[in-house]
């Protein structure tokens, strides 16, 4: 993952110099701002035209615009978009594309990815990003540090996203260490990287571990409303569902649905 994502950003330093890329960067009008509802939970809608799990789940030449209208219209706060392009079908261009349906919206873009390299953080905010995910377990701190002043030069939010308690730990130095800077969230990926099979337990028994101070992103594992109810009990303001709102055929409904049910646990008494 890592080595072709380095591979992908030196291809790209050839035909778009560094120097160049950060000044388009800056020069790209602001995103949106990523918003949380007082409510107490929201939702990141993502646009993920392939799984490795979950195989085909869109087509390029879809209406990308119109399902991430959809999911805005439903009440998400951010949406995710995979760039990476030999296991999702991804591209900067999809990124573009709804950075450029999302702003009048007041909807900011994610960037998600394999990222390495300022580089990207870079491509990111040129392509009209708001934010990026990063993963924790990939990366040296040297590297993670390099990849977070990026984003916090650029004003981009940024999703740490981590698998487990260690993952966890290094979360809670990075957030520490940013002393409320930048705008971080604090995710969970309940997904076994070695089987690509979905642990929804992972979720509630790592929530306990993550840092109070951020909000909290419960990543995979969130199709249903009976699943928005449950990580929005175990303590997690966000869930960033993908792969059930591709293959629902009415994303914005089971947008608006998902955060209600999140939405009435908080409620409860």
């Amino acid at each position: 993952m890592a080595s072709g994502s380095r591979a992908r950003v030196q291809a790209a330093r050839r035909l778009h110099p560094e120097a160049a890329l950060e000044v388009a960067a800056r020069r790209t009008a602001a995103a949106p701002r990523l918003r949380l509802d007082t409510s107490g939970f929201d939702l990141i809608a993502e646009l993920k035209l392939r799984s490795p799990a979950a195989g085909q789940l869109g087509a390029a030449a879809d209406d990308l615009a119109a399902r991430v209208a959809a999911y805005a219209r439903g009440g998400a706060t951010a949406v995710s978009v995979l760039t990476e392009p030999s296991r999702f079908d991804g591209t900067l261009d999809h990124l573009v594309r709804v950075a450029r349906a999302l702003a009048p919206l007041g909807v900011p873009a994610m960037r998600k990815d394999f990222l390495v390299e300022p580089y990207q953080v870079l491509e990111a905010r040129a392509a009209g990003a708001g934010g990026v995910l990063v993963i924790l377990r990939m990366l040296s701190r040297e590297e993670l540090d390099a990849l977070l002043d990026c984003a916090a030069s650029l004003g981009l939010f940024v999703l740490l996203e981590a698998f487990d308690a260690p993952d966890i730990e290094l979360m809670h130095e990075l957030i520490e260490a940013d002393g409320g800077a930048s705008q971080l969230l604090a995710g969970v990926n309940c997904r076994d990287l070695g089987t690509l099979e979905v642990v929804p337990a992972r979720l509630t028994q790592l929530a306990p571990l993550l840092p109070a101070q951020v909000p909290r992103v419960a990543e995979s594992g969130v199709a249903t409303a009976a699943d928005a109810q449950r990580v929005s009990a175990a303590g997690y303001q966000l869930a960033l569902v993908g792969s059930a709102l591709m293959q629902g055929g009415e994303p914005q409904a089971l947008t608006a649905k998902l955060l209600a049910a999140g939405r009435a646990t908080r409620q409860a008494p």
